[in-house]
């Protein structure tokens, strides 16, 4: 894809939607972390259903840890890999509680120290709460820069890589939550709604759905 073409890319999906915002349910950056963490080979809805109860009886650091690991993973059995989950939350809010004062850090090294905290949960982080331009390359971001020739990479960093050097700046702050919106609802995996694609004459994709 040439680079007039992702200009016009981006252009177009902002036009669509100027401010997109993730669909994680939180209420700070702390709430945040957490349900990024719980969102792991989960859905967001399904991660939706269980944090505002969570939420409502632990929404800092310092809750969270009185709450208690068994407390914790009641909250959050109906989200896949739960009893994990559980027991890095209650870590990495001990940590936050230690050595980052009951604050999320706003640097991609101190979070990625954190239990259960990789570089995808940690640039979302750093996106959605503290506004910094970094790109979570998830399932839907993956196949959408491969898919349209836009950042092509066998593996999640590489395309991270390659989407850092082509999305224009001005495009940034926003273009995590555009690719991955894109990719949720029309550049789906089995079969992307290409007729509905605001995109699909700049994609390079050769087995468009008519």
């Amino acid at each position: 894809m040439k680079q007039s073409e992702i200009h016009e890319f981006f252009s177009r999906l902002r036009q669509k939607n100027p401010a997109p915002e993730g669909e994680l349910f939180h209420t700070s950056p702390f709430t945040l972390l957490v349900a990024v963490v719980l969102s792991a080979q989960a859905t967001d809805k399904g991660v939706n259903k269980a944090t505002p109860a969570l939420f409502a009886a632990a929404d800092t650091p310092e809750k969270m840890l009185a709450l208690g690991e068994d407390r914790v993973r009641d909250y959050i059995k109906t989200i896949g890999l739960f009893n994990g989950k559980a027991k890095n939350i209650i870590a990495l809010s001990r940590i936050l509680i230690e050595e980052h004062h009951g604050r999320v850090p706003r640097d991609r090294e101190a979070l990625v120290r954190l239990p259960g905290v990789g570089r995808k949960t940690a640039n979302v982080v750093l996106n959605m709460a503290f506004g910094e331009p970094t790109i979570a390359v998830d399932t839907h971001i993956f196949r959408v820069a491969n898919r349209t020739g836009m950042a092509p990479g066998n593996t999640p960093d590489k395309v991270e890589a390659a989407l850092e050097k082509v999305i224009p700046d001005e495009f940034k702050l926003h273009a995590h939550h555009w690719l991955i919106l894109h990719g949720r609802y029309i550049c789906v995996a089995r079969k992307p709604k290409c007729p509905d694609c605001l995109v699909r004459d700049l994609c390079a994709f050769q087995d468009k759905t008519p």
